[in-house]
C-alpha cells in the first residue's frame, strides 16, 4: 500500500484517486479536525461539515446547533467557534452540530466524493494508522492548509501518519511525503518548537487563541476515528 500527501485542497484535482482503493484523511491540526475529534470524544452524535457560511446560517434557522468560524474567529450567529474546549459533554453529548470553518469543511468538501473519508489529528493518530492499515487500502492525507495555501502543522501530521504506516508495511515514494516525513524526524522531539514561529501560530498568537496549541499537538487522547458519509453528509464516530 502507498501512502501520500496533498499539501492543499487547491492540489485535490491532480490526485488520480482509484475510488475504491483510498482512504482520504483530511487533518487540520489548527484547529478544526482536533476540534471534531474532541466532540467525538466527548459524545457528540454527528457533525455536518458545511463549506460556506450562508449554509450554516441556514442550518441556524432551523434549530442546529453551529459552530462557525472564519480567519480563527468565532461568527456572531453561531453556537461555538473552532476551540475544541468549547465542546464540552454538557454542550455537544448526543446533539447533532453543524459546523463551518476557513479551512478545514473546505477540505472536506472538495474530497467528499472518496470512497473512504476519515478526520485525522494528532489526538487520534494512532487509531487513524489503524484503522488505515486494517483496511489494506492506499492513503492520500489531505491537508487543509491555510486558504489553499501550505501549511507547517497539517504536514507534520502528514509525516507522523506516514511514520507510522511505513512501520504497518506502507510505502512513501512521493517528493511531498518525503518533504513531510523529513519535516517529522526534524520535528518530533519538540513539536511544538518546530512549530513556534510558524504563520498559524503567530495567528492564533495574535487573536488570544493560542491556549489549545499545546492540546492540538498531544497524541492519542481518544481512539474515535470520525468518518464522513456520503448519503448522510454528515461524520459519525467509528
Amino acid at each position: 500500500m502507498n501512502v501520500d500527501i496533498c499539501f492543499s485542497p487547491a492540489l485535490y484535482k491532480s490526485y488520480s484517486l482509484d475510488q475504491n482503493e483510498h482512504i482520504v484523511v483530511v487533518v487540520d491540526i489548527f484547529r478544526a479536525t482536533t476540534t471534531i475529534c474532541t466532540a467525538f470524544k466527548n459524545g457528540v452524535g454527528n457533525i455536518i461539515p458545511v463549506a460556506t457560511l450562508e449554509e450554516a446560517k441556514e442550518y441556524k434557522q432551523k434549530g442546529f446547533l453551529v459552530g462557525a468560524e472564519r480567519n480563527v474567529k468565532q461568527c456572531d450567529f453561531a453556537d461555538f467557534g473552532n476551540s475544541p474546549f468549547q465542546y464540552t459533554p454538557d454542550k455537544v453529548k448526543g446533539r447533532e452540530i453543524v459546523l463551518t470553518t476557513t479551512n478545514c469543511t473546505h477540505a472536506i468538501d472538495v474530497a467528499q466524493d472518496a470512497s473512504t473519508l476519515i478526520i485525522g489529528s494528532f489526538l487520534n493518530i494512532s487509531a487513524v494508522a489503524a484503522y488505515c492499515a486494517d483496511s489494506v487500502k492506499d492513503v492520500l492525507i489531505v491537508c487543509a492548509g491555510w486558504n489553499d495555501r501550505f501549511n507547517m502543522e497539517d504536514t507534520l501530521f502528514g509525516g507522523a501518519l506516514a511514520y507510522i504506516l511505513q512501520k504497518r508495511g506502507y510505502y512513501a515514494t512521493s517528493d511531498a511525503i518525503r518533504v513531510s516525513l523529513a519535516m517529522w524526524q526534524e520535528a518530533q522531539l519538540n513539536v511544538a518548537d518546530y512549530l513556534k514561529n510558524s504563520e498559524h501560530i503567530k495567528r492564533l498568537e495574535a487573536n488570544g487563541l493560542n491556549d489549545s496549541v499545546e492540546y492540538c499537538l498531544t497524541q492519542d487522547i481518544t481512539d474515535i476515528v470520525p468518518i464522513y458519509s456520503k448519503l448522510s453528509r454528515s461524520l459519525s464516530a467509528q
